[in-house]
């Protein structure tokens, strides 16, 4: 089986402007997640797929495959499911694994873990996901749990939450489904640290002091 590391990115953060390439702990987001994908000895390959010549050119200087999107695949209205399709379809490998830059506190390990699970062949997919224990309402009325008994907050129930760090999935249920969660997942808990995602540019710096202190 040849598993690839499918790297997107594109240019038009809104939020974050050039959040994927800009300055970060003295490198930069696409770098740093490349950098550890080159040190998971499970994968076969890794592809950035991107429609900045920018983000290509700076990806080029390490050993891994290019494909540049369509733009139409990469303004903030395009649908992930028709993403997930065309990045299938411009991708070649019996499995993906999605990882996104903006998880840069995901260990390598963890993403080993997560190809070595996938590998066991008992589930169709593999997502890396973290528990919510938190009391959460659905238009006015609680989701997981008896407002008549209110439980210890270490008590409620373990709703897990898709963090997108890593997702492995095979190449064909992925264009089929058009989507990196098969009908059937595990999903791989990881830790609050390793789930610090990138939307805000709050999430930036506290994800920036973070990597900091931890790799120096």
């Amino acid at each position: 089986m040849k598993i690839k590391a499918l790297v997107p990115v594109r240019s038009g953060s809104m939020r974050v402007k050039n959040k994927n390439i800009r300055p970060f702990a003295g490198s930069n987001l696409l770098e740093i997640k490349i950098k550890q994908l080159l040190t998971v000895k499970e994968l076969d390959g890794i592809v950035v797929n991107s429609n900045s010549d920018e983000m290509l050119r700076i990806a080029g200087k390490y050993p891994v495959e290019l494909v540049k999107r369509e733009e139409k695949f990469a303004t903030n209205s395009a649908s992930p499911n028709d993403c997930y399709e065309n990045m299938a379809q411009n991708l070649r490998g019996d499995a993906v694994i999605h990882v996104t830059v903006t998880h840069p506190l995901l260990l390598p390990k963890t993403i080993s873990k997560i190809i070595r699970k996938f590998k066991e062949g008992k589930h169709d997919s593999v997502v890396a996901a973290f528990p919510i224990k938190k009391f959460l309402f659905n238009e006015g009325k609680p989701m997981n749990y008896d407002s008549e008994k209110i439980p210890r907050s270490q008590d409620l129930p373990n709703v897990m939450a898709i963090s997108f760090a890593a997702s492995i999935i095979s190449r064909d249920l992925m264009l089929n489904r058009r989507s990196v969660v098969g009908r059937h997942p595990f999903f791989h808990e990881i830790t609050a640290t390793e789930a610090v995602d990138i939307d805000t540019p709050f999430d930036f710096l506290v994800a920036e002091y973070l990597y900091q202190k931890i790799y120096g």
